[in-house]
């Protein structure tokens, strides 16, 4: 049975919709939403980030970074944002606020 539950915050929901990700999402629900709800900690293509993101996990996806928030409250995974690995260090404002209101 599933420990953790996967919700997706807006800002995933509106990207994932687009061409670019349609296909990736398929993999990510057969695929890796299994993984993170047993286990969202650990795991061979799982890190958590330092610094001022201290309490963001990525989960690697091939050239692509998939970020999450774990509450262990809720027992809730909140799916931040993805975005390819060439973008995806390049924190904004707007992903600052969604990472802050997932808190």
């Amino acid at each position: 049975m599933s420990k953790y539950k996967i919700a997706e915050t807006i800002t995933f929901e509106k990207k994932i919709k687009t061409t670019k990700y349609k296909e990736l999402y398929k993999k990510i629900n057969e695929y890796v939403y299994p993984i993170l709800r047993e286990n969202p900690h650990f795991g061979t293509n799982i890190k958590k980030l330092k610094g001022n993101f201290k309490d963001i996990y990525r989960y690697r996806i091939g050239d692509y970074r998939l970020f999450y928030k774990i509450s262990e409250e809720t027992v809730i995974v909140f799916i931040i944002n993805i975005e390819a690995r060439k973008d995806a260090y390049k924190w904004d404002r707007n992903i600052c606020l969604t990472i802050a209101s997932t808190g």
